[in-house]
């Protein structure tokens, strides 16, 4: 029996880099591709293309001989980085997601699996810190995220489309949080757990630590493990609709800086500045379509997922030319 051969797109990234591993240990032939290479360790991929998905020729020759397409590119950050670059985002990401299912389809792709985002969700729906946990259907009437939320939608509902009038085997996953080794934990593009951790690591025990917003915004977490574990169960799921990918585990930032700095044996003092980008009042996830569909839900705990977590970039940190970095302040997406 021929070994399955697969894409990863945004393979130079955080949840695409341990997707790779992810399938190289489930047996399969792995090419990746990105804009850019892993930055923390070398690809496990068996072949590794450094490309623009934003051109067409790109994905034309990033989709040949491939059955399956994990679609992870995508132009994304932290709450700063989505909420200040909006044109651009919307701009590139919609480039990327149109080009590859095109390309995909044209050169006959089995399955096309597209990693959504919980900024799909209205705005509407998450003005109270105690979120009521979204569901799938919450998703109209829409009021999603500015730039990335929306142009997200819109590459769900093409997903549809493609499924509906052409057949063609589409996959869609609403992400929520991620964390984990091996992602971005600095630079503007950091997610909230990474810039806590960064940010406790940094600090002196009896220091103060920067808050974006009053820190009780509320969000859940998942872990990197669940994650990739998560997209490939849905793959092989017969479900072409969109299912959320998170925990329910909901937590404050103030919470997630305490679990950090219990974590760290740190006791910090908070400093909120109000005036700065949070995002939604709260965000969190039902995931009873996941479990009726799956049989299956993320299982590791948000303490236990941090401590490996808050241990690597600390490690990082203590490199001579990672740790004068300036430290950004916390926030969540």
């Amino acid at each position: 029996m021929a070994v399955q051969r697969v894409l990863v797109t945004g393979a130079g990234g955080f949840i695409g880099h341990h997707l790779v591993k992810f399938l190289k240990d489930k047996g399969y032939w792995v090419r990746g591709v990105d804009i850019k290479e892993p930055e923390y360790e070398a690809s496990a991929a068996d072949e590794f293309y450094v490309l623009d998905l934003r051109v067409p020729e790109s994905c034309d020759v990033a989709v040949t001989g491939m059955q399956d397409i994990y679609h992870l590119a995508a132009d994304m950050g932290g709450i700063g980085y989505i909420t200040s670059s909006h044109a651009g985002i919307t701009l590139n990401n919609t480039k990327i997601n149109v080009h590859m299912i095109d390309a995909a389809r044209k050169f006959g792709v089995e399955r096309f699996l597209f990693s959504s985002s919980a900024c799909i969700y209205p705005q509407y729906l998450q003005k109270e810190a105690d979120v009521t946990p979204l569901k799938e259907d919450d998703a109209f009437p829409a009021d999603p995220e500015e730039g990335y939320g929306l142009e997200k939608l819109y590459m769900e509902k093409l997903c549809q489309y493609f499924t509906e009038d052409y057949g063609f085997e589409t996959r869609v996953v609403r992400f929520h949080n991620v964390y984990g080794s091996l992602g971005t934990y600095d630079g503007g593009r950091e997610k909230a757990p990474a810039a806590i951790c960064r940010k406790v690591a940094l600090s002196q025990d009896g220091g103060e630590i920067e808050i974006w917003g009053d820190g009780l915004q509320t969000r859940s977490f998942m872990h990197v493990d669940d994650c990739v574990e998560g997209i490939y169960r849905i793959m092989q799921s017969g479900y072409h609709l969109p299912l959320n990918l998170g925990t329910d585990e909901l937590i404050s930032v103030d919470g997630l800086v305490d679990l950090v700095s219990d974590i760290a044996g740190k006791r910090l003092v908070k400093r909120h500045d109000t005036s700065r980008p949070q995002g939604v009042r709260g965000r969190n996830s039902n995931n009873s379509r996941l479990r009726e569909v799956l049989g299956w839900e993320p299982r590791i705990t948000l303490a236990e997922g941090l401590v490996p977590t808050y241990h690597w970039i600390a490690k990082e940190l203590e490199a001579p030319a990672k740790a004068p970095m300036a430290a950004a302040a916390v926030a969540a997406e």
